[in-house]
């Protein structure tokens, strides 16, 4: 049993970086921490422990995490430095050398970390840390990834992350997120059940299910993905559930019917297209084709009319010509979707993708044009909602005077604060945009 006395009194901060997943798992690790005695740091305090939970989706990602671990290592000088997530699974000798870093613990190493805590605190104490130029990162060695971690926590934010699946079996060939995270996995119903109504005694009202392909869930216990919204949906005391993202392939008419029709379960979809080609598609290696795509997007709001739909892009990927980008950009302008999430495409080593022979230099990867086609869907369906009325779960902001809450349509609106408003579910009225045009403005009625 871990001995409390090795965490008693120590303060921590965390940073993470890339998807939910990456978020509901270090809040999980927060409140583990919290547990054995360490506190999250205030401002202006330095922390003894320093945890980065990283991203390596593409090389911007891995460059990033570079920059959030230096920087943490500048503001807390002589604080234990963990780096764990994906980037440290798949590149645990780059981040080992990076100056600072003490611990290096790859994705599947995550739910182990109050062990190698433990064993490796005692032996580096910040005033070692500084003196000794000699120091070197413990890299806990990686290993096949095959065991499931439950994650269901809230951090500092009023909804839950409930990570109901991990890794994936889909090896599309620009993708490196199998390697990093192993093959499909998942917890029973059962233990997922356990960990809503868990969420619920402690005030919870919202979970998002988070995973690397959560249409893909029951693999490992025989169950299937409906079963699971089924059994969620029955839980008392939530009242809004979110499906972070499904593949247009899983998300199935079943599961389609069911959350039109459900109690709990949100009109918001986040469903990855990556390519509005279909020769690229083919080189991706992805499992359906834009008809497929359209006709699932067709299919949601015609189940679903107010239904909020974010789509990811994938911009200059191996292969892509002009004339490929034009018909992605006019097939995806042609889409009733809310939001685009556009990623420019960098080359990850180890990929199939690296034998496509036509590369997209940077002048060539139009990602502009991509995200003023999103700011212009997401602004037309914001618009489309001025002057209705919706109910909002409100939390307090970090701007001060105001709080922040969603529609269950996932729009965003902004309220005066109201202290005994945290974590309610109100009807308001809504109005037209803040002044910085992230929010709709709202009046309570």
């Amino acid at each position: 049993m871990t001995e409390a006395s090795v965490f008693e009194g120590k303060k921590a901060v965390y940073f993470t970086l890339g998807c939910k997943l990456n978020f509901a798992e270090t809040s999980t690790i927060g409140r583990l921490l919290k547990e054995m005695g360490v506190r999250t740091v205030r401002a202006g305090e330095r922390a003894d422990i320093c945890v980065v939970n990283t991203c390596s989706v593409t090389e911007v990602a891995d460059h990033k995490c570079r920059q959030a671990i230096h920087k943490l290592v500048r503001q807390h000088p002589g604080a234990f430095v963990v780096v764990t997530g994906c980037y440290a699974q798949l590149k645990p000798e780059q981040v080992s050398a990076i100056d600072g870093v003490d611990l290096v613990l790859g994705a599947e190493q995550k739910g182990d970390i109050l062990r190698y805590l433990e064993e490796r605190l005692p032996l580096l104490p910040a005033e070692r840390k500084l003196a000794d130029a000699e120091h070197e990162a413990y890299t806990v060695p990686t290993k096949d990834i095959h065991t499931f971690v439950p994650s269901c926590s809230c951090g500092d934010r009023t909804r839950y992350f409930l990570k109901v699946q991990d890794g994936c079996d889909y090896y599309c060939t620009y993708c490196t997120i199998p390697y990093a995270r192993g093959r499909s996995r998942n917890g029973s119903i059962a233990s997922l059940v356990r960990q809503a109504e868990q969420a619920a005694l402690e005030g919870g009202r919202e979970i998002v299910l988070t995973g690397v392909n959560i249409g893909d869930f029951g693999k490992t216990t025989g169950e299937s993905f409906l079963d699971l919204v089924k059994a969620l949906d029955r839980v008392e005391g939530i009242a809004r559930y979110r499906i972070s993202s499904i593949e247009p392939n899983l998300l199935t008419e079943e599961v389609l019917a069911y959350c039109a029709e459900s109690r709990a379960f949100m009109p918001h979809f986040h469903i990855p297209l990556q390519s509005g080609s279909d020769e690229v598609l083919k080189l991706m290696r992805r499992r359906y084709t834009t008809k497929f795509f359209a006709e699932k997007i067709s299919r949601v709001k015609e189940l679903i009319p107010d239904a909020f739909i974010g789509v990811d892009v994938i911009v200059g990927t191996r292969g892509e010509t002009e004339e490929c980008f034009e018909e992605a950009f006019e097939f995806i302008r042609s889409l009733d979707v809310s939001q685009l999430h556009v990623f420019s495409y960098s080359e990850r080593p180890g990929t199939m993708a690296l034998k496509i022979e036509h590369s997209v230099s940077p002048e060539e990867k139009h990602s502009q044009r991509l995200l003023e086609l999103s700011d212009a869907k997401w602004e037309a369906f914001y618009r489309r909602y001025i002057g209705t009325e919706a109910e909002v779960l409100l939390e307090k902001s970090r701007t001060e005077g105001v709080m922040h809450g969603f529609t269950a349509n996932y729009i965003r609106v902004e309220l005066p604060v109201e202290e005994n408003l945290d974590n309610q579910i109100v009807r308001v009225r809504l109005g037209d945009f803040n002044v910085d045009r992230s929010a709709l403005r709202a009046t309570l009625l």
